[in-house]
């Protein structure tokens, strides 16, 4: 299949389709304060959701989930963009692997696209029912009756690892922070390449006064995620405070 034809349809996208997860709300995409959130999209939602839908649609009908994995790792830095963005929007649990290899790619636009790419596949979990209902939980306002809805999603699929990273978010900003941690701890279970659990992992145990087993989790989310700046900040400061302290 060319590889023109996915990064034709690629760049026909408007800039802001490319940016954070759109229907969830910014400050339930990360649990930890250290992770920064994507910018606001602009322009027209509507627009968005139509140049998006057409964008899914053409490469559904032309390329298998295979292949743009097998894109993702072409030579061409442009249409390994184009096939992680691709993968996002239409990959299942099998592009969990390859993208989170993308997040070490030398170009930084395609790990930001894989690390996007890879909220969107775990959104998505086992299939669109559960995606739906994590969606819906997620976008609600009261924090208890997420709760309610995402203990009885956990209990219907106990396989489904973002529900336990939601769960985190809600528990950790509710200051439930043992909670949070052992949901953490879950995902990270499910699935080891949650990159954005292992760091939330580690913000529970700094707040817990952890810090040894804090900068061990920290360490492990940046293996794999290189590029969490914040959160290599984080690890330069308790190693220093670590040096200090054996004085």
């Amino acid at each position: 299949m060319s590889v023109a034809l996915l990064v034709e349809y690629f760049e026909a996208l408007p800039e802001d389709a490319l940016q954070g997860i759109e229907d969830v709300p910014a400050d339930r995409q990360y649990l930890h304060e250290a992770s920064p959130l994507p910018p606001p999209p602009t322009g027209g939602k509507a627009k968005r959701r139509a140049a998006l839908h057409l964008f899914n649609q053409k490469v559904r009908e032309r390329y298998l989930e295979g292949t743009l994995i097998r894109l993702s790792f072409s030579e061409c830095a442009l249409a390994r963009r184009a096939a992680v963005f691709a993968l996002g929007q239409l990959g299942t649990l099998e592009s969990n692997p390859p993208l989170a290899r993308c997040l070490h790619d030398t170009d930084g636009e395609i790990a930001e696209l894989a690390a996007a790419a890879l909220r969107r596949v775990w959104f998505r979990g086992s299939g669109s029912s559960a995606s739906d209902q994590l969606y819906r939980i997620v976008r609600l306002s009261e924090a208890q009756q997420a709760l309610l809805a995402l203990d009885q999603l956990i209990e219907k699929l106990p396989d489904f690892a973002e529900a336990y990273y939601q769960r985190a978010v809600f528990h950790y900003r509710s200051n439930q922070v043992d909670l949070a941690l052992r949901d953490c701890a879950q995902t990270v279970k499910l699935n080891p390449h949650h990159f954005a659990a292992q760091a939330g992992l580690g913000q529970c145990l700094l707040r817990l006064r952890r810090h040894n087993a804090a900068l061990k989790a920290f360490r492990l989310a940046l293996r794999i995620h290189p590029r969490l700046e914040q959160i290599a900040a984080t690890v330069r400061e308790l190693e220093s405070t670590q040096g200090e302290d054996g004085r």
